[in-house]
């Protein structure tokens, strides 16, 4: 990872960023007391006091959400150093994160499930422990990707190796939400994965803004950054089904995902563009409905941003770029078709049929009286229905200029301030130039443009078997035996003696082998060797790994001596239950219910009973019986335990943890 003490323009926003939710935490917590409080007094006096406390509170975390919302449009920082006269693209924050100690419990599970020396198994713990912290800070290019794939791979292996199904081993995991900025705490590993996944999204949109956009080579880069960006997004979308956080809730990973698809194609219009649009039919003809696409894939951003739930926590300055985008870009697109028809007027050379052709597909319609062949002949018509697609190009630009001047935010964002200005004046000259006489007697509406394009623009899903990653516990022995689903007993000692060249039983398997065909009078048998046995260990050399003809090779170089051998028997074959928050899931039911947020400062007593009344909450009755996820909102509720012999959609598997 990088140096976290590094002062970047990005690691200082990642530094306000952790500062701001310290903030939002203690403001979360002090409106939980005061709800408390509310709820439990009757003095008349307190509950003025109290109220006007929550006033305060609330006044205080709205700002904090603001300020949030600032680090959130901070694309200054994360655009190409060049001189770039380019609209600025929107990356991701990662997601900030506490951190953990693996240590303790990881070595408790190594000696109680798996009967090993967990001091042999520090150093492994210790790399694991690096390897994350490293994650916290990656690197901006390819090098940071791979790093979090690395984790994200290595935490499979973990939740494999160490997290049965049936409780928690004490691993308390805390994300903070990158657009509210409260936190989430959970014991839960899939938690975890699926922060990792969302921070590996998000610093692909970051290599996608730093791409030198005056380039080729940076344009494909950035195209293919953000490309990525929405494989990974989506992938968290359909593969954790059960988010615990606003920031990767189904609705808001939809949201993301079409805004990184609209970024790339944004880059795919510059990069046609790049060397030049000559005025000529054609060329204009194409560029027309390229940008039209761009900015009908923007005008869907923009609703996506502005639909529940989504309204509520994405940053309002992002919904006001999507639309400024799509007003510029339409705009862009009725410029170009009055380029076209006040410019080139039908010459005897030309070929009518196909510039006929080229325009109508231009429109879904044109205006009633008018005929697209007879427009291309006339020079009367052309010059209306150019200045009409003039006048509606200003409107746009004007649209635009309007709404940028309206979000505080985006007013300071010099360059994007000038590039929307330079495009309005162009609009507005290119119009002063055509004759005016006749305004005032043309009732033509510029008909709307269909959007086309030759250059497609999908989600390319993340490709983790390029990344090679060694199980840090490959000691252990083989995943698919000695996992955290299954359970052995501790290795017992069997003291073996050939008779007459046999041994007493057969072996098979892979690694490690195991006993069968055992016969019940042999020497083996009587020392206390079973049917079904895994040999771990002969003649106190590990075998976990060898195979059937490698343990027997062992076995006859002994020659007559006696030899020891480990074996161990398997105890259940639990089966695996499905946990309760940030599912992995695949092909199960998808339910997404509202549940308040698990804590891991506070403790709760087993004994409380629920609040009857929890506010800021919004349930569906049919997810009440079978709510599998935590959301954390910004809003705070009273401590709560979980009730005994009853599913409730309050109810944590985080049993040591306070709800808020």
């Amino acid at each position: 990872g990088c140096n976290p003490l590094a002062e970047t323009g990005r690691s200082k926003l990642q530094n306000q960023r952790a500062v701001l939710n310290q903030q939002i935490l203690r403001a979360v917590r002090m409106r939980a007391g005061a709800e408390n409080l509310l709820r439990a007094t009757t003095n008349n006096k307190v509950r003025e006091q109290v109220l006007l406390e929550l006033s305060f509170v609330n006044s205080d975390l709205q700002i904090l959400k603001e300020e949030l919302e600032g680090l959130n449009i901070s694309v200054e920082v994360y655009q190409n150093a060049e001189e770039t006269f380019s609209i600025p693209l929107v990356p991701l924050g990662l997601k900030e994160t506490k951190d953990v100690d693996f240590t303790l419990p990881l070595k408790d599970f190594i000696l109680e499930h798996y009967s090993q020396d967990s001091s042999e198994y520090e150093d492994e713990i210790a790399d694991l422990m690096d390897l994350r912290q490293a994650c916290r800070t990656p690197s901006r290019d390819e090098a940071g990707i791979e790093m979090l794939i690395s984790y994200f791979l290595q935490l499979g292996y973990v939740e494999n190796r160490f997290f049965p199904p049936t409780r928690h081993i004490g691993v308390l995991f805390t994300w903070y939400d990158s657009f509210t900025g409260v936190p989430v705490c959970q014991q839960n590993l899939l938690l975890e994965k699926a922060s990792v996944l969302f921070n590996i999204g998000a610093l692909y949109t970051q290599i996608g803004t730093r791409c030198n956009r005056q380039t080729q080579a940076g344009l494909e880069n950035a195209v293919d950054a953000f490309q990525k960006a929405a494989g990974v997004l989506s992938y968290l979308k359909e593969t954790f089904t059960h988010t615990p956080s606003y920031d990767m809730s189904p609705a808001m990973l939809n949201v993301l995902v079409k805004m990184m698809l609209a970024q790339a194609r944004e880059c795919v219009f510059e990069q046609i563009g790049l060397s030049g649009i000559r005025n000529e039919f054609f060329t204009l003809v194409k560029m027309t409905q390229e940008v039209a696409k761009v900015g009908d894939v923007y005008a869907l951003v923009d609703t996506a941003m502005n639909q529940e739930p989504v309204k509520e926590n994405i940053p309002y300055s992002w919904s006001k770029l999507a639309q400024i985008k799509s007003d510029h870009y339409k705009a862009l697109a009725h410029y170009f078709i009055a380029t076209i028809l006040c410019d080139h007027e039908l010459q005897p050379g030309d070929d009518e049929d196909q510039q006929e052709k080229a325009l109508s597909q231009l429109y879904d319609h044109v205006p009633e009286g008018l005929v697209v062949l007879a427009v291309l002949k006339d020079k009367v018509q052309r010059k209306q229905l150019g200045k009409a697609h003039l006048r509606k190009a200003i409107v746009y630009h004007e649209e635009a200029l309007r709404v940028c001047g309206l979000c505080k935010k985006l007013r300071n964002i010099e360059v994007l301030q000038e590039v929307l200005t330079a495009a309005h004046k162009r609009s507005l000259l290119k119009y002063a130039q055509q004759e005016t006489e006749d305004d005032f007697l043309s009732l033509i509406q510029a008909p709307d443009i269909l959007p086309k394009t030759e250059h497609k623009v999908e989600t390319i899903a993340p490709q983790f078997s390029k990344v090679k990653v060694k199980d840090f516990f490959h000691k252990l022995g083989p995943l698919t035996v000695f996992s955290a689903k299954q359970r052995w007993t501790a290795p017992r000692t069997i003291s073996l003696h050939h008779e007459a060249g046999e041994l007493g039983f057969c072996l098979k398997g892979g690694s490690p082998v195991q006993v069968y065909c055992l016969d019940p009078v042999c020497s083996a048998a009587a020392a206390g060797l079973k049917e079904g046995d895994y040999i771990v260990s002969v003649g106190g050399m590990d075998c976990k790994w060898l195979g059937v003809n490698e343990v027997l090779e062992k076995l006859k170089s002994v020659g007559k001596q006696p030899i020891e051998l480990e074996v161990i028997s398997c105890q259940d074959t639990a089966a695996s239950l499905h946990s309760k928050s940030a599912t992995y899931s695949m092909g199960m039911q998808k339910t997404y219910s509202l549940i308040c947020l698990a804590m891991d400062e506070d403790k709760t007593d087993q004994t409380k009973k629920a609040p009857l009344k929890l506010p800021f909450l919004s349930w569906g009755t049919k997810n009440r019986q079978k709510a599998a996820s935590t959301l954390c909102l910004p809003s705070a509720v009273a401590g709560s335990s979980q009730i005994k012999k009853k599913l409730s959609p309050f109810t944590l598997l985080n049993s040591e943890s306070s709800l808020y």
